[in-house]
């Protein structure tokens, strides 16, 4: 409709093209949504540096990280990535959302020295950007933790599950679902290390 009214290369109408394949995305009709990222990424509507085309660049570059098309992904988290850089700077809390997704990327791939310095920058800007005591921090330790248990530093793990958790229970609550989650991870790595 907005595309009859505004024409398909309107703002508007990326917008709406972006909501409509994301709502695919959540529904599990992959192609559609692909279709969809991809039309809106070539309507050339704004510019190549402009932070709504990072936006969609991630859309799609989690599309095919959920289908494990991971080489497809990379080039697009690292495109994004580098707008995202080019326009906020290094001292934007907004950053940490892009490198984060590209050490999972790395992570889910076993590629642990790729996502490791990239999950402790997310870390730092969080920390020095947001304070020591906001929920971001907790998510940052929490994927430090999950990398260091996926390579067997059970020790590390533990410590940096240990903070997350302490700082999820002052912020969330001892029966938030996020808390109760970061207390199984630690309870798992509690039992690889045989206590």
């Amino acid at each position: 409709m907005r595309q009859q009214a505004l024409g398909k290369e309107h703002p508007h109408t990326v917008v709406s093209m972006c909501n409509l394949a994301g709502v695919y995305f959540e529904q599990g009709r992959d192609s559609e949504a692909e279709r969809l990222y991809q039309e809106a990424l070539a309507i050339p509507i704004l510019d190549e540096m402009h932070p709504v085309r990072s936006q969609r660049l991630n859309n799609l570059a989690m599309l095919y990280f959920k289908q494990g098309r991971y080489n497809d992904a990379e080039p697009l988290l690292k495109r994004a990535l580098l707008i995202r850089r080019r326009l906020l700077g290094e001292n934007h809390p907004d950053l940490a959302f892009d490198i984060t997704l590209l050490a999972k990327l790395y992570d889910n791939q076993g590629r642990y020295s790729e996502a490791e310095p990239l999950y402790a920058e997310a870390l730092s800007l969080r920390k020095r950007l947001l304070g020591e005591e906001h929920l971001l921090v907790a998510q940052s330790l929490n994927n430090l933790a999950w990398l260091y248990e996926n390579q067997g530093h059970y020790d590390a793990s533990e410590a940096l599950y240990m903070k997350a958790l302490s700082l999820s229970k002052r912020l969330l609550g001892r029966e938030h679902l996020w808390t109760k989650t970061i207390q199984g991870s630690l309870q798992t790595v509690l039992d690889k290390k045989g206590r």
